[in-house]
């Protein structure tokens, strides 16, 4: 229950969207717009953020939210013994602070234009402070539902809050959110009836699941990513043309044919996809190519490559079957892939970040700063392939404080190149979010594409018909 250590949709949906809010909120087109706060400004230099709260909004025990409780909350992930997810975003912070009951100040150690866009992260929920600290133990925030019972990481039930301050939001009575690993299992639940929705649809079936009358399919593109980091201070890994060799090694539309059956688009090593701003469409395509594989295995004094890389569909669905198919295209480089099937309960915890290669993936991120914060900052605790690159540090700070937008657009352009060349991500494609819900119910005209499940929102968008 820890926003900290939020991690998977059972946290992201069951908490994060339903029992709190944000500062800011990313609208279903994809705007940034006032949600706690009622408006907000920066400094010409960006590097210090004014938020103004919302007069009236209250805890689920009627307490009323106040810049004392904002202030908590953001501090929950700040500080040198924090294992926050979100730390690496909130360490530019360098002074926070209440200026009164409704108003918050931000001081920065440099400018960021894209501040709204930060505080929106799923960590940084707002909870209610008790002795100077954030209480995320009750489980008591602001949302649109009252949390009732929680069993984690198999089950949340919760009821809508009479007192909550959107109009036009979060419409149903109860709510009750169950984790069903199993693919399959999900859309037979919707199928029969005992649930709703369901999110990650088994691409595979997709097409005979759109057939059912009860069924609605909701299909959008953003800047979700398979990923397949290795970890770059660990041998054979620590060597960039070892994470090369490994890079035109993967047949890339391949998996978007066999894995996505046409639901995404290749990737680029680059976690920076189409939707984003700042997406350099100049950078050249990698394709495979195992006889540029085998020359970088030989720049790296290697005739073949042995590693074994860790798999199962928790990462993503078809992560186990992308796992295979990868072993199948590097084999014509003499790269040998022992693909290990892991354990789906505990993937999150046990693997990811812990065995040196593994299968993983990203929703993204709205801002070219705040993936690259999170996952590629040396440092970050969510760096997974602990990669560190001081000319790309050096420009992640620069191009957070740069307002004029050319030379802030040839500077994550640059930063791109470097992921691609010399980062330890294999990024094999872009994958669409693919999810579906029952006919019975009914959404806005948008649909978010910044996350799955209408950017993790449709348990507060979405209504019955």
């Amino acid at each position: 229950m820890d926003p900290a250590t939020f991690v998977a949709q059972f946290d992201q949906i069951g908490l994060r969207s339903t029992v709190y809010n944000t500062l800011t909120e990313v609208t279903a087109t994809g705007e940034i717009i006032p949600e706690l706060a009622e408006s907000y400004e920066a400094s010409p230099d960006a590097k210090v953020w004014t938020f103004r709260l919302r007069k009236g909004v209250q805890f689920h025990n009627g307490k009323e939210l106040v810049a004392d409780d904002v202030v908590a909350s953001i501090n929950h992930h700040r500080g040198g013994d924090s294992k926050s997810g979100a730390k690496a975003i909130v360490d530019p912070i360098v002074d926070l602070r209440a200026e009164d009951p409704y108003t918050v100040v931000f001081e920065l150690d440099s400018g960021n234009a894209d501040f709204p866009f930060v505080v929106n992260d799923y960590h940084l929920v707002i909870m209610q402070a008790k002795d100077g600290k954030a209480d995320w133990q009750s489980g008591i925030g602001t949302g649109g539902y009252i949390l009732k019972k929680w069993e984690a990481g198999v089950r949340v039930e919760l009821e809508r809050s009479p007192t909550y301050f959107k109009e036009g939001r979060a419409h149903f009575d109860q709510i009750t959110i169950i984790a069903i690993a199993d693919a399959a299992a999900r859309q037979a639940a919707l199928i029969a009836g005992e649930v709703d929705a369901i999110n990650r649809v088994d691409l595979k079936t997709a097409h005979l699941l759109a057939r059912n009358p009860g069924v609605v399919l909701e299909e959008t593109s953003g800047t979700a990513h398979f990923a397949i980091p290795m970890h770059c201070n660990t041998a054979p890994f620590n060597d960039v043309n070892v994470r090369l060799a490994l890079k035109y090694a993967i047949d890339r539309q391949a998996i978007v044919d066999t894995i996505l059956l046409g639901h995404g688009t290749v990737g680029n090593d680059n976690p920076i996809a189409p939707a984003n701003r700042y997406f350099d469409a100049n950078l050249e395509q990698r394709v495979y190519d195992p006889d540029r594989a085998r020359f970088h295995l030989k720049e790296a004094g290697l005739d073949t490559l042995s590693v074994k890389l860790s798999a199962s569909d928790a990462a993503f669905a078809g992560a186990l079957d992308t796992a295979v198919l990868y072993r199948e295209h590097a084999a014509a480089a003499g790269i040998d892939i022992e693909v290990v099937q892991e354990p789906a309960d505990g993937y999150w915890s046990n693997v990811w970040l812990k065995k040196p290669f593994a299968m993983s993936t990203w929703g993204g991120r709205p801002t070219e700063d705040g993936m690259f914060s999170l996952a590629y900052a040396a440092g970050a605790p969510w760096n997974e392939s602990f990669w560190d690159n001081a000319r790309f540090n050096e420009l992640l700070l620069t191009a957070r404080a740069e307002l004029d937008e050319a030379k802030r657009r040839e500077m994550y352009g640059e930063m791109q190149a470097l992921v691609r060349d010399d980062g330890g991500t294999v990024i094999p494609a872009y994958q669409n979010f693919v999810d579906a819900r029952s006919a019975n119910l009914a959404r806005e005209d948008a649909i978010g594409g910044n996350w799955d499940m209408d950017g993790f929102m449709a348990v507060e968008r979405w209504w019955f018909a």
